[in-house]
């Protein structure tokens, strides 16, 4: 059986560890013959790398390891990128919160300005990794699974459209979690899902287990009472912020009872809400940053110290799992069913062709062919009209370094109150992010 050379763009990330457990515990799905970091930050990476050394040396030894910040000895046969790279790392990310909330208007890293921010950062990075990919493994794929999703894949299509990249998110993979959990279900893969949206934008429309039962009837009795909130045992979405977010799905639901919507529509649909319930000091950045990357960092060195991971509280990320799946799915043409972000090109009949849209796809060798939805109704049509056309006004504003093209999509995003709002957001926002984004004129 094959084994697969794999890099990890975005080597000192937090999250890295847990992907790199999570590797070692599907090596009997997915072999793996060499594992690879690239960061341009050698410092960050070099603390994650070194104490993943040792886990690798002790779970899988065969496996030859390396991380590098040169792209040619990083990208150099290797069958997948999976990329999570943060430009600006949380630094930035905790301005594009601060400064959307110092106006009043929704503080988040991947919706409204926070996004918009991040996006206009992101788009450079995911290209130039894209572009090292093309260079020195041209017949690999990209697993991209960096944030603000929609943006960059948004992106990638203008720019790069035959490229090798499939864009993927873990929320509603979460969200599916906690839904398998009310349905008193063993995991979410025991239910088929239709789902239509854009990236952390979307709804789903039928859930059935595996024998077509309806399971929708259940589910939406329990978030109507309780919002996703359930008795799940996972690390990544554990603090207050996070609990919070899955209560209140319970009032979006309130809107459109016939379809489970995806937790960040609260950003869209209650941002008085979110704003008057925002720390304007201590955002999501903050809780992160005290949190998982001192949590990570410090295991990282208490496993370096000891050469050893006993006594290690490192832990598998098993809801990155769908990042094997997608990677056996392309490598053994599996034709397994996943959510991905794609082109619309009419799978959605009444919307955008060239949309990205977040739909059920049917994964094999050749990438995604995704599923027929047919037509959707008016108020979702409607909203993700203006939120699409806020991810393309944002590509075209770093493509054509239009300060006018980024106001207008700040005054579109439905987080904004009013232009003039939008204005002042932004100024703050080219202030802060000089040596990242384009210069505008």
């Amino acid at each position: 059986m094959k084994k697969f050379s794999i890099v990890i763009a975005g080597g000192g990330s937090t999250f890295t560890p847990g992907i790199v457990l999570m590797l070692l515990d599907n090596l009997d799905k997915f072999p793996i013959r060499k594992i690879k970091f690239y960061d341009n930050d050698k410092e960050r990476q070099d603390t994650i790398a070194k104490a993943c050394e040792i886990i690798l040396r002790e779970k899988a030894s065969d496996i030859e390891f390396l991380a590098s910040t040169d792209p040619e000895e990083a990208f150099t046969d290797v069958d997948f990128v999976m990329a999570h790279i943060r430009v600006g790392k949380y630094k930035m990310r905790e301005l594009d919160e601060k400064i959307p909330l110092k106006h009043g208007v929704v503080g988040q890293e991947t919706c409204g300005p926070g996004g918009i921010s991040y996006g206009m950062r992101s788009i450079g990075g995911i290209l130039e990794i894209l572009e090292y990919m093309e260079r020195y493994s041209p017949n690999a794929w990209m697993l991209n699974y960096s944030n603000p999703a929609a943006i960059v894949a948004e992106a990638t299509r203008r720019l790069k459209p035959n490229s090798k990249i499939l864009n993927i998110c873990d929320m509603p993979i979460g969200i599916e979690g906690h839904m398998a959990e009310i349905a008193g279900l063993e995991s979410r893969k025991d239910m088929i899902v239709k789902y239509f949206g854009l990236n952390h934008f979307g709804w789903w429309s039928s859930i059935t287990d595996k024998e077509g039962n309806d399971l929708m009837p259940r589910i939406r009795e329990h978030v109507l009472k309780h919002g996703y909130e359930v008795n799940v045992d996972e690390h990544q979405h554990t603090d207050e912020s996070w609990n919070d977010t899955f209560r209140k799905a319970k009032d979006i639901l309130e809107l459109d009872k016939d379809y489970l919507p995806n937790t960040y529509l609260k950003y869209y649909l209650f941002p008085d809400y979110v704003v008057e319930h925002s720390d304007k000091e201590y955002t999501r950045a903050n809780e992160v940053m005290d949190g998982r990357e001192k949590f990570v960092f410090g295991e990282c060195r208490k496993v370096i110290e000891r050469g050893s991971t006993e006594g290690c509280e490192l832990h598998i990320d098993e809801h990155a799992s769908y990042i094997v799946d997608l990677a056996r799915a392309i490598s053994y043409n599996t034709q397994e069913r996943m959510l991905l972000i794609v082109e619309n090109n009419g799978a959605i009949e009444n919307f955008d062709k060239t949309g990205m849209v977040e739909i059920p796809c049917l994964v094999g060798n050749n990438g995604p062919e995704p599923v027929r939805i047919g037509t959707i109704p008016q108020f979702q049509k409607g909203l993700m009209e203006q939120q699409v056309s806020v991810e393309k006004l944002v590509v075209e504003a770093w493509i054509e370094k239009s300060y006018q093209k980024l106001w207008q999509a700040i005054t579109l995003s439905k987080t904004v109150p009013s232009a003039k709002v939008a204005r002042d957001i932004l100024d703050d926002l080219i202030e802060v992010n000089r040596e990242y984004w384009p210069e505008l004129k």
